[in-house]
């Protein structure tokens, strides 16, 4: 099924018509014709059914035949992970995390943070491929880069994680997580979260926690949060 993402659809809507660069994509790429069926998301959750009725290369048309809410996990996921130095390792981070399943993804500042500027509009449309690509109909939500003191400082609901390498007591992530509740983790850069940092997260009760026996890069980190969730939710 090759999936299509219109933001601004709704349930409500009986037709669908496409930009430029679309409906060149469906007729020239695809070679889709009139009456031929193609398969739509708003992003939040609906998945619509078309019908072409208009078929040109520059202007193609389809009227919406059904439409159906898909069902929520029973759990979110939030990630607020620090950019990554090299810029396309955040970007396979994203679309990764997007097919694996995730809700909300935060870019934090850290002390040791080596980046500090993100490129949003590219990484919204990995997100969007990403779940084009993986049939999902939820499109993750990517919040404004923030520093991580003031992120810490806002209030969370669900279980609180802080993944760092520092010596200390702490449980596996694996062994933390409880199934069908809220979860945020913090995942820090290249040169991980400062003891303030931790302490901070600590007071503001964060549970720490490790990911492994390895030093895991930032990304590779984050990819492992997020397939652990995904993993504990499906026992």
């Amino acid at each position: 099924m090759q999936l299509f993402y219109n933001q601004d659809l709704t349930q409500n809507d009986t037709e669908i018509r496409f930009t430029k660069e679309e409906s060149r994509h469906v007729v020239k790429v695809l070679r889709k014709s009139i009456g031929d069926v193609l398969h739509i998301t708003n992003g939040v959750g609906w998945l619509f059914t078309a019908e072409i009725t208009l078929a040109e290369i520059k202007n193609c048309v389809a009227k919406i035949t059904s439409s159906t809410l898909q069902p929520e996990r029973s759990y979110k996921l939030h990630l607020a992970v620090a950019p990554t130095k090299m810029n396309d390792r955040y970007e396979w981070f994203l679309e990764k995390a997007t097919e694996i399943g995730i809700d909300t993804i935060t870019p934090i500042i850290c002390d040791n943070s080596e980046r500090k500027i993100i490129k949003a509009d590219r990484y919204e449309k990995i997100l969007q491929s990403a779940m084009k690509q993986s049939l999902h109909c939820y499109l993750p939500k990517l919040n404004e880069t923030i520093l991580y003191k003031e992120f810490i400082a806002q209030d969370f609901s669900g279980q609180k994680f802080i993944a760092h390498c520092e010596e200390g007591d702490k449980k596996s992530l694996k062994q933390s997580l409880k199934p069908s509740q809220d979860i945020i983790i913090l995942i820090g850069p290249e040169g991980d979260f400062n003891t303030k940092e931790i302490e901070l997260a600590l007071q503001h009760n964060f549970n720490p926690v490790t990911l492994g026996e390895t030093r895991l890069r930032t990304e590779t980190a984050a990819i492992v949060a997020c397939h652990s969730v995904a993993f504990i939710n499906e026992l």
